[in-house]
């Protein structure tokens, strides 16, 4: 019996639901399948992948170096697949948010960020997360579904800014290890030739540290990893991030160890402060043994309040002065600027607005 191709089960689900298929978000494997099964010669997949993600076009009948044949093939089963934003707010230090709608009336957060000669895109990854980690507030959403990799890359592709994006990092709502094959379906299409053509080393992947989805991440993508670490301890970093149960911080660290960066991938840990809760020299002594040997920085973050939280943010002098005393460790460490404040700036809060409003 012939295997059934995914291509044709979700073809036969669009049927089953009414709405038809999006062809933004396939790769370019996928693309070679579905015109070997309409019949069209293989070459046409190259330029459906041309249309897609080299060109700005709105529909099918747009691909005009397709056949009349091929694009009403193309037409009965598949849309275009582009979702708008439906709301973008613009902060006084050029941060621009953006909404997307997604599944059942939930939307998705992206944020654009502009800091002298680049712009940074911050891609969400799922829909609300499952994660629970004390300080997001997308983790009061709960988890409320998966993101495709086209509903992934549409958040770069559908923005004012697409001509001018720079960066892309995976930092927005969700973890990105917990959607991993739809992740590293966007990564291929980003850093593809036949893609966005883009350099893996201008894209970062945050995660809390779920490590089997970590090490798949670091064998199949060249993009730099960031690790959410917060605090080196174990019950602390328990109380805060529920992951700690699961994959300790210790364990994280030690596959990292293990992993030949090479000269040119960066590996980086992100680490919110909260004031009396990590911000002693005990976490810049631990964080200096835990770390040790290891090529790495460290990115500090002043901590955005969070509605339900009993967390606080240090003083800029303790800010300050842990980023020196982990410098004099010899661990580069830099402070994150601050940016979008009065948009709702922390991660899950305008998506949490709008789903109060509706």
């Amino acid at each position: 019996m012939k295997e059934i191709s995914q291509n044709y089960l979700r073809y036969l689900c669009s049927k089953v639901t009414g709405m038809k298929e999006r062809l933004f978000g396939k790769t370019l494997g996928e693309l070679q399948e579905l015109v070997v099964e309409l019949g069209l010669p293989k070459f046409t997949a190259k330029q459906i992948a041309d249309w897609l993600y080299k060109k700005q076009i709105s529909s099918i009948e747009e691909m005009t170096n397709l056949s009349k044949k091929a694009r009403e093939l193309l037409n009965e089963r598949f849309e275009y697949g582009l979702t708008p934003y439906t709301k973008v707010s613009a902060s006084i230090d050029g941060t621009r948010k953006y909404l997307f709608p997604t599944i059942q009336n939930k939307f998705i957060e992206t944020a654009m960020i502009p800091e002298r000669d680049r712009k940074t895109v911050c891609v969400s990854s799922q829909v609300g997360c499952k994660m629970g980690c004390l300080f997001c507030f997308t983790a009061k959403q709960g988890f409320q579904g998966q993101l495709s990799a086209g509903e992934i890359i549409n958040q770069i592709k559908s923005i004012d800014e697409v001509e001018e994006v720079s960066n892309i990092v995976y930092m927005g709502m969700g973890e990105p290890f917990d959607n991993l094959e739809e992740v590293l379906k966007s990564l291929e299409i980003l850093t593809s030739e036949w893609g966005f053509a883009m350099s893996p080393r201008r894209i970062t992947v945050s995660t809390i540290g779920i490590i089997p989805g970590m090490l798949t991440f670091l064998e199949k993508s060249e993009a730099h990893l960031a690790v959410s670490l917060h605090t080196p301890f174990h019950e602390e970093r328990q109380k805060i991030m529920p992951v700690q149960v699961a994959y300790p911080v210790e364990e994280v660290v030690e596959e990292i160890k293990s992993w030949d960066f090479g000269r040119q991938r960066r590996v980086s840990f992100e680490y919110i402060l909260f004031e009396d809760l990590n911000d002693s020299q005990k976490h810049v002594d631990e964080l200096a043994r835990l770390l040790s040997g290891l090529k790495c920085r460290i990115n500090l973050i002043r901590f955005h309040p969070v509605p339900g939280t009993p967390l606080k943010s240090p003083g800029e002098e303790t800010i300050q002065r842990f980023k020196d005393a982990l410098n004099k460790k010899g661990i580069l460490t830099t402070v994150r600027a601050s940016r979008g404040q009065d948009i709702y700036a922390a991660c899950g809060l305008l998506s949490t607005k709008e789903l109060v409003k509706n």
